[in-house]
C-alpha cells in the first residue's frame, strides 16, 4: 500500500465499528457490516471537527452486513 496517496488514517476499535453499524440499521434502515461501520465512524469523527463544520462528509459503504446476521454484530 502507499503510504503517501492519503492524508491520515483514522484507527476504530472493533466494538466502534459495531456501535455505528448497529445504529445505522436502527436509525436508517441501512444493513452495513464491520468494515462500513468503521468507515462510518471515521467519518463522524471528522465531521466533529471544528474546520469540517458546514461541509459535506462523504463515506463509502464497503460491504454489507448480510453475512454478519449471525454473528456477534446483529446480536
Amino acid at each position: 500500500m502507499d503510504l503517501n496517496i492519503y492524508d491520515e488514517k483514522i484507527e476504530v476499535e472493533t466494538e466502534q465499528a459495531y456501535k455505528a453499524a448497529r445504529t445505522a440499521a436502527k436509525t436508517d434502515g441501512i444493513l452495513i457490516g464491520t468494515s462500513s461501520g468503521a468507515a462510518l465512524y471515521a467519518a463522524e469523527q471528522l465531521a466533529l471537527r471544528s474546520e469540517n463544520q458546514g461541509k459535506n462528509i462523504v463515506v463509502v459503504f464497503p460491504d454489507t452486513g448480510l453475512r454478519y446476521l449471525s454473528t456477534s454484530l446483529f446480536e
